[in-house]
């Protein structure tokens, strides 16, 4: 994790203390509320929650946990929200990939469905997908790194922090798309692929376009577009892959609350009113967005199934069509 980074998620950790605060007298003796999370502290998606659970505590005038439980990407906080009772007072904030990738990879070996297992809450935040390419390929855009690495199949890698996640889907496709082969390299990380990145030793890397902007700013990198529909507020400057010529759209990636199925609709409406108050305040849009590069994307239930519906239905072929197998 780059110093600069770090520094934006302590910032995030402490940005609930500026929020106005319910004092302790008014929440003794009311239940806590636990938020799980699948991924370790002092991660993107971490720094998130803990942004959301200070100023929730605030709104509901109730203490708000952040209770990790780290592992197989997502997983074990998956099957502790199934564990839960219903009751308004467990909730779990995930990002995309672990409903939908951890149902579409790992398929039977899941505890749990999605569909029958939790209900949506609310969308919280999505943030773009980018794709940057070495500086040895001489590429300025996705078009010139396609020609690259036509003429240098050899060479043409790209790098992924993980295998069976989106970005892996996403250079699977945009190889697919641009006509070209594109071997994957995997790590088990970001900072690690962008290491060898800057090295030389593989060609290309995708991830959150957050994680490559300062190296193309300095110009150690090159981005080469995101892939999503249209330009993002967090980069208005930066080209999809659409623009020029590669069709591959469906690369952003979201963070959104689950709460058990059977949950009262009155628990699921009232924290959907905080969530809504919370992200519809100019100062939290202004931190989320700047400091946290994510963009502020409230849902409701119901637009949350459909997106998760549409999303689940866009990449079960494409996964399929790959051959991807996760190992047991």
């Amino acid at each position: 994790m780059t110093s600069l980074r770090r520094r934006r998620l302590l910032k995030a950790a402490c940005a609930g203390l500026c929020m106005p605060a319910a004092s302790f007298a008014d929440m003794r003796g009311k239940p806590l509320i636990r938020i799980l999370l699948g991924l370790p502290p002092g991660g993107g998606t971490d720094a998130i929650a803990r942004y959301f659970s200070d100023a929730l505590s605030s709104l509901l005038e109730q203490p708000v946990i952040i209770e990790n439980r780290v592992g197989v990407g997502g997983r074990l906080a998956a099957d502790a929200l199934k564990s839960a009772a219903p009751d308004g007072l467990t909730y779990m904030i995930a990002p995309n990939a672990t409903p939908t990738f951890q149902t579409l990879v790992f398929g039977n070996q899941l505890k749990w469905d999605i569909w029958r297992d939790f209900e949506p809450v609310a969308g919280l935040v999505s943030f773009p997908c980018g794709m940057a390419a070495g500086a040895a390929t001489r590429a300025g855009n996705a078009r010139d790194f396609a020609r690259w690495a036509k003429a240098n199949p050899g060479q043409a890698t790209f790098g992924t922090p993980g295998l069976g996640g989106q970005n892996h889907f996403l250079g699977l496709q945009f190889a697919k798309a641009a006509g070209i082969d594109l071997a994957v390299a995997p790590y088990k990380g970001t900072p690690p692929m962008i290491t060898d990145l800057l090295g030389g030793h593989i060609a290309s890397a995708v991830t959150l376009l957050e994680d490559l902007r300062r190296y193309h700013q300095a110009g150690r990198i090159q981005l080469l577009g995101i892939f999503s529909e249209k330009r993002s507020v967090l980069a208005p400057e930066m080209p999809t892959m659409a623009e020029q010529g590669i069709d591959v759209t469906h690369g952003d990636g979201w963070t959104a609350m689950w709460a058990p199925a059977r949950t009262p609709v009155r628990e699921i409406a009232r924290m959907q009113q905080a969530l809504r108050t919370i992200l519809s305040t100019p100062r939290s849009r202004d931190f989320l967005m700047k400091d946290l590069a994510v963009v502020p994307d409230y849902l409701d239930d119901q637009q949350m199934a459909r997106r998760q519906r549409a999303e689940l239905e866009t990449w079960a072929p494409i996964i399929k069509a790959s051959g991807f197998r996760a190992e047991l």
